[in-house]
């Protein structure tokens, strides 16, 4: 069975990081998404509330691959983590060239460190490349209209905060 590791904050998850979630469905069996958990950050979302996000943002979209989607933390390398979720492959999204050059050498340094994982890069669609969760938090914040950039679950999850 293949397992890829996806990792990334996803404080929230936006379409475009499930837009690449849906790709990694493609490419391997399970898809193990990592919520990078960083002490000196305040998260919008508790870890929990992300993962139940994830879960049912994949659950509207691809209704039954929910089932093949798992959600952890780690704190540690990302290929530490992969490694410790038997992943083989190591997925990340690109939205443009700035994103090429830092993953580029990411991979790199990631190959060097556990050359069994694999990183593959999946292209963002067209309209979500502009998308990043630090502006859907800026925007969300200012009161501004994020619908087309969340799930419907994420924007119910904002709307109620804001209630």
């Amino acid at each position: 069975m293949t397992i890829a590791f996806y990792p990334g904050s996803f404080d929230p998850i936006t379409n475009g990081h499930l837009d690449v979630l849906i790709q990694a469905l493609n490419v391997a069996e399970t898809v193990v998404v990592g919520i990078g958990i960083q002490v000196s950050k305040k998260p919008m979302f508790s870890f929990e509330e992300r993962a139940d996000l994830i879960r049912q943002s994949i659950a509207d979209v691809t209704p039954g691959d929910e089932k093949r989607v798992s959600v952890v933390s780690f704190d540690k390398l990302a290929v530490d983590a992969a490694r410790q979720a038997g992943a083989s492959l190591l997925m990340r999204g690109l939205r443009d060239g700035s994103d090429l050059d830092y993953e580029m050498q990411m991979a790199g340094m990631n190959r060097e460190m556990a050359p069994e994982i694999q990183t593959v890069f999946l292209p963002a669609s067209p309209l979500n490349r502009p998308i990043t969760a630090t502006l859907v938090r800026q925007i969300a914040a200012m009161g501004g209209d994020i619908s087309a950039f969340v799930p419907p679950p994420v924007l119910n999850a904002l709307k109620n905060r804001q209630s």
